[in-house]
C-alpha cells in the first residue's frame, strides 16, 4: 500500500494476488495463507482488509520482510511446512532500505522458503528494489522475479512464475 503506487498499480497487484489466492484454494487441500500489507510499517491483515483496505503511506519494504520472518519463526519453524511467498511492489523503496531487504531475503527468508516470487509493477525502468533483488536472484534459484506493466501482463507473468518445474533428483 505504498504511497508511490497509484490506484492502477494497486489494482494490478490485487488482481495478481486474487489469481494466486484462487489458484492455491483450488489446487491444495491444506493451506494457510498469511496476508501482509505494508507502507512504512507492516501488519498482518485479514483477507478482507488485504483486498479492500484503502490505507496508504511511505515505503519501507523491510518492515514486511521482517514481519514475515517473525510469523514464520512463531508459526511455521518446525519445518513441517512448505513456505511459499509472493510479493508485489512498484519497487520504489527508501534507498537505504533496499540493501537491508536483500540481506533479510538471503539470511532470514529464503533459507525457509521453498519458493519466493517477486513482481514489480512498472511500465518504465525498474526501481531500486529490483536491482537489489537481482543480486539475490543470482544466488537463489528458488527466488523468481517478473515485471508487470499492464493488466494484460498478469496472467502470462503468473503462468511463468508458477509453471510446473521438472522433477529434480
Amino acid at each position: 500500500v505504498s504511497g508511490s503506487m497509484d490506484e492502477a498499480k494497486k489494482d494490478i497487484a490485487k488482481r495478481f494476488f486474487i489469481l494466486l489466492y484462487l489458484f492455491l484454494q483450488r489446487n491444495y487441500e491444506k493451506i494457510e495463507v498469511v496476508f501482509i500489507r505494508h507502507h512504512t510499517s507492516a501488519v498482518e491483515v485479514s483477507e478482507q482488509d488485504f483486498f479492500h483496505s484503502r490505507e496508504s503511506g511511505g515505503t519501507v519494504v523491510s518492515s514486511a520482510l521482517n514481519l514475515m520472518h517473525d510469523i514464520v519463526q512463531k508459526r511455521y519453524a518446525n519445518r513441517d511446512w512448505n513456505i511459499y511467498a509472493a510479493q508485489a511492489s512498484d519497487g520504489d523503496n527508501w534507498d537505504s532500505d533496499s540493501a537491508n531487504c536483500g540481506r533479510i531475503m538471503q539470511e532470514s527468508l529464503l533459507p525457509w522458503c521453498q519458493y519466493f516470487a517477486y513482481i514489480e509493477i512498472t511500465q518504465g525502468e525498474p526501481q531500486n528494489l529490483w536491482y537489489e533483488y537481482l543480486k539475490v536472484a543470482e544466488h537463489y534459484k528458488h527466488f523468481a522475479m517478473q515485471k508487470i506493466g499492464s493488466p494484460a501482463d498478469i496472467y502470462p507473468v503468473f503462468r511463468e512464475l508458477f509453471k510446473r518445474q521438472p522433477a529434480t533428483r
